[in-house]
């Protein structure tokens, strides 16, 4: 109520004052941005603001704060009438472009946006927030490949924009792309007689709009003391899929009816993105291993986090197997630190215990599961030319065989992608 009488009193003697105008429009100014921004009394603001302007009609920052009055009121052609006013009379009222570009954006008057961008590149405004206005343009306008070319030349000037890396790793993979590849694993063991074994793995992957199909046969050979005591193969079908604009999942089933690979294995993820770089992760695994003295049937629960930190993508997944009344968990930390596209990148990997997710030693798993087991490795992944791709991988893991009996083991990956269109 004092408040209410304040402000009359004040508009009253205001109207009334002719020398001093200045000072009376600032004074007045305060209030009507108190009553905007402390009170949210949009109406009380409106008309202190429009009575300055009857004295002062050309005092640009009332047609700010009325611009703004009535983007809170969704008013969006007057709010845009008033911005507009004042970026025409005067461009260095940056702030300006930051309440005007969105509220076109909305509008869909992308063409307006765009040239509201791009002169507040001319006078010099910040580009890593103008930036984030022209991706919201190109997301909107659902041209991928627009917006492909965009985040590729960003990223090559602005690395540290998480969100950017985080949506041109998923972009890329939407365009239509077939390739073929071949895996190869190489595992040493410290106990003499143990080992080597051998993992070699044929692939082929097609990616479209909706996502991807992995198809791969498996062939392993193990060794000991220099001849191979067990080997087989196991067959592979996977697939990412979107399943919304910022979601997609992982399904995975193999089979393999040889003793150096489960008898089963069935995957599913789902993934979501968070704004800021943020992926989260929830999913399941069940996998079958079918010894001599008869099939063990493993569930495993799976939550992950990852985050895009500039060129660095960081993940922490966390396992819990289960066996009857039995629980094992497990975790694994991956980083990768991008050198330009999704193909090339260092990785560094370091992990507690034994998950189905592993390929090398996922013929062990049930002897393994429950004993203890620390690792860690590197990598370099690059795309030799369009064609072309090579991922080599050194991982250590220090391996429990038996409780308080442990074993040194040293593993080597190749990886080779030829990209057939």
């Amino acid at each position: 109520m004092l408040r209410a009488l304040f402000i009359s009193i004040f508009t009253l003697l205001f109207s009334m004052q002719v020398v001093g105008q200045q000072v009376d429009t600032d004074s007045l100014l305060k209030v009507a941005y108190r009553e905007f921004n402390e009170s949210n009394n949009l109406e009380n603001a409106k008309k202190l603001s429009w009575k300055a302007l009857e004295i002062a009609p050309d005092y640009l920052d009332y047609h700010v704060l009325l611009g703004r009055i009535h983007q809170r009121l969704e008013d969006l052609d007057s709010a845009r009438y008033y911005f507009d006013y004042v970026l025409d009379r005067d461009d260095s009222y940056h702030e300006v472009y930051f309440y005007l570009i969105p509220l076109i954006i909305k509008t869909k008057d992308y063409d307006s946006a765009s040239k509201r961008i791009d002169e507040a590149k001319v006078i010099g405004i910040d580009q890593a927030p103008l930036l984030m206005f022209e991706h919201e343009i190109l997301v909107k306008k659902g041209n991928h490949r627009d917006e492909y070319d965009f985040l590729k030349a960003t990223l090559e000037e602005y690395p540290e924009i998480s969100e950017f890396r985080q949506r041109f790793n998923n972009l890329e993979s939407r365009f239509n792309s077939d390739r073929i590849g071949i895996n190869y694993s190489l595992t040493g063991f410290s106990r003499e007689g143990v080992g080597p074994w051998h993992l070699t793995g044929l692939q082929y992957i097609r990616e479209r709009e909706w996502g991807s199909l992995i198809g791969r046969v498996n062939y392993a050979d193990r060794l000991s003391a220099g001849e191979s005591i067990s080997s087989g193969f196991q067959y592979e079908v996977e697939s990412y899929f979107f399943t919304g604009k910022t979601s997609y999942s992982y399904a995975g089933l193999a089979y393999s009816n040889d003793i150096v690979f489960p008898n089963l294995r069935f995957g599913y993820s789902f993934f979501k993105n968070f704004q800021k770089g943020w992926e989260g992760e929830v999913g399941l695994r069940y996998t079958v291993v079918s010894p001599p003295e008869g099939n063990r049937e493993f569930r495993s629960g799976i939550i992950g986090v990852g985050k895009y930190l500039g060129s660095y993508w960081l993940n922490l997944r966390m396992f819990i197997q289960n066996e009857e009344d039995s629980f094992y968990p497990a975790f694994t930390f991956t980083s990768r630190y991008y050198l330009g596209g999704r193909f090339d990148y260092l990785s560094f990997i370091v992990g507690y215990g034994t998950s189905p997710d592993e390929r090398t030693t996922l013929g062990q798993f049930d002897n393994r599961v429950a004993l203890e087991s620390y690792r860690f490795g590197f990598g370099y992944y690059k795309s030799i030319s369009e064609k072309f791709f090579i991922g080599v991988q050194l991982m250590y893991n220090y391996q429990e065989y038996n409780p308080s009996f442990a074993q040194n083991e040293y593993e080597g990956s190749l990886n080779l992608q030829y990209r057939l269109k």
